[in-house]
């Protein structure tokens, strides 16, 4: 086991707990969480944990295979120093095939775009699935070359026994400090540009950009509300509304919210009150999650979970998994979502060409220079 979260490096398991799909996820989670207190705690929690917290389902095949929930206790951590650059991402070039069509994409848009006429929701976040069978995969060239790509903050290398995980995550899920809860939901994307002043300009376009406000306006409400079931009466504050943050690849439009929780709430709570995260989901969260079963082609797994480190003080650092890269070792498939939130204002068009602007440095991290 090796796994590097941001600037950390584990190796080694000392202890793990994992949970399959046929117990509720959160039975003994809090006992192994509170037996390893004052260590560090690597966990990995994959999107379909919602279908113990709410009544729903999913109905498509765990083709990747990654457990609800995986913690990890490291037997030895250091500082990140990186990997040593080698030469080869795999034998061949990856080919990746989307497990939908354009025209599929653009049709299904439509049909959720009658959805939020009917009233059924307000914004849903629809992704869809890139696929591809590598043999002899070098995942730590991948990494190497996707981080120096996006630069992203919420980066993870994981080698485990059955997959490998690389992210190069630029979203905050959950940071809990003390007693405080912060979370960062991103709505709202851009190309940088190479040209200096355009590159401003279409930063200044993002930051104006009413629909692309009015989206990320939607989930800041939603994880207001998510919040307030587990945080001290008046103490939910919006810190940053609609901020424009600038990355090495790409600009992102992140707000972020506050709270001071209650006493005596455990991890397991803060989960079952805010997870999945509403920026991956949409409003209203439990509606929107039924129906995106149905649309999506695939079941998305680890993507749009949370990867993350607690600390031994009990705070954490918890990710969304976008931008991500997941190898099933046995069936040397290899495996990323994209996806983006849909509203009553949103272009199909213009929707699909952001999922090829959030997948463009996953195409090109996999590329043998």
């Amino acid at each position: 086991m090796e796994v590097v979260i941001g600037e950390h490096h584990f190796k080694g398991i000392h202890d793990q707990w994992i949970s399959t799909e046929k117990e509720n996820p959160f039975t003994g989670l809090d006992e192994f969480l509170a037996e390893y207190f004052g260590k560090h705690i690597l966990i990995f929690i994959a999107y379909d944990v919602k279908n113990h917290i709410e009544d729903l389902q999913t109905n498509h095949k765990n083709d990747i295979g990654f457990p609800l929930i995986h913690c990890i206790i490291p037997a030895k951590n250091y500082s990140f120093k990186g990997f040593k650059p080698g030469k080869k991402i795999s034998d061949n070039d990856i080919q990746f095939e989307p497990k939908t069509s354009k025209k599929n994409y653009l049709e299904t848009i439509g049909k959720i775009k009658n959805h939020i006429q009917k009233g059924d929701f307000y914004e849903a976040n629809f992704c869809y699935e890139w696929v591809s069978n590598v043999e002899n995969f070098n995942a730590k060239n991948v990494f190497e070359k996707l981080s120096n790509l996006t630069q992203a903050p919420y980066k993870v290398y994981a080698d485990l026994e059955h997959h490998y995980v690389l992210s190069a995550s630029p979203e905050l899920f959950l940071k809990k400090r003390g007693d405080r809860l912060f979370s960062s939901p991103i709505k709202g994307t851009r190309k940088r540009m190479a040209n200096e002043s355009s590159d401003n300009q279409i930063k200044k376009e993002l930051r104006e950009n009413a629909k692309e406000r009015a989206e990320n306006i939607m989930i800041v409400d939603l994880v207001r509300n998510d919040l307030s079931k587990i945080a001290k009466r008046d103490s939910v504050k919006v810190e940053e509304l609609c901020q424009v943050y600038t990355f090495k690849n790409i600009h992102q439009m992140i707000s972020t919210i506050s709270c001071d929780m209650k006493k005596n709430v455990t991890f397991s709570d803060i989960i079952k009150a805010t997870f999945p995260m509403g920026s991956m989901t949409g409003a209203p969260k439990v509606r929107v999650m039924e129906l995106m079963d149905q649309y999506e082609p695939s079941r998305r797994g680890l993507y749009s979970g949370s990867i993350g480190i607690i600390k031994p003080n009990g705070d954490f650092d918890l990710n969304v998994v976008i931008r991500t890269l997941i190898y099933n070792k046995a069936k040397q498939l290899l495996s990323f979502h994209v996806g983006g939130a849909i509203t009553i204002q949103s272009s199909a068009e213009e929707e699909y060409e952001e999922t090829l602007t959030k997948a463009a440095s996953l195409f090109k991290a996999c590329e043998n220079d």
